[in-house]
């Protein structure tokens, strides 16, 4: 399990507890509905914050994908806040079901972190990308560099992030959690060939999203 999913599976283990005991004690039929409500509740949590390993392929010159999901969108366009050039945005939609432990795409060392207060959009829309409330990551290696966004939508309104500018990352360490949603927006230099495709599904950490190829 995510660490950061322990309190809330605790609560809602203890509330169904409650309800079920109370349910068996009274008999009463809407305590016996609440407690069937209950342990789906808990069940869809637990689901929802696990954690499990994942091998990152021992490739050269890689872009792990930094969340689970399935691409959206791939967009070329100008990044302006730490890449500053042409890129192509790769956004990945999480949904309810996947797992939302979010990982490193690239060794490195953090050379940029902002967060960025926003609304609530759905995070399947371009937009949210802009205006949403989200974290904003630049890792840099020797010359080569990857910005990428988690980004909250409608539901998801918890972004948890363990690194800051300064830290020194590897490739598929666990830095972060969106809780329940929602999306990460990589951006790849121009000089990155890509390796996915719209609407495929990816895994965080394990999946290749591109490739570096010689600088140019």
């Amino acid at each position: 399990m995510a660490r950061e999913g322990l309190g809330i599976i605790i609560g809602i283990v203890l509330f169904s507890c409650t309800i079920i005991a109370g349910a068996m004690v009274t008999q009463l039929v809407f305590l016996q509905v609440l407690g069937i409500v209950s342990l789906l509740l808990t069940g869809l949590t637990i689901n929802f914050f696990r954690d499990p390993e994942r091998k990152t392929p021992d490739e050269p010159d890689i872009i792990i994908a930094p969340a689970d999901g399935k691409i959206i969108e791939i967009v070329d366009e100008q990044e302006h806040e730490f890449l500053k050039s042409g890129a192509t945005r790769v956004s990945i939609f999480m949904n309810v079901f996947n797992v939302h432990v979010n990982r490193i795409p690239i060794s490195g060392k953090v050379e940029y972190f902002r967060y960025q207060r926003g609304s609530f959009l759905k995070a399947y829309k371009s937009e949210a990308g802009d205006i949403n409330e989200q974290t904003i990551i630049g890792i840099e290696h020797d010359t080569r560099r990857v910005l990428f966004k988690q980004i909250a939508g409608l539901i998801a309104r918890r972004i948890v992030c363990d690194v800051r500018e300064g830290n020194n990352v590897s490739i598929g360490e666990r830095f972060g959690i969106i809780k329940f949603g929602s999306r990460v927006d990589v951006f790849l230099p121009k000089n990155v060939e890509l390796k996915v495709s719209l609407n495929q599904k990816v895994q965080a950490g394990e999946s290749i999203l591109g490739v570096f190829s010689h600088e140019i």
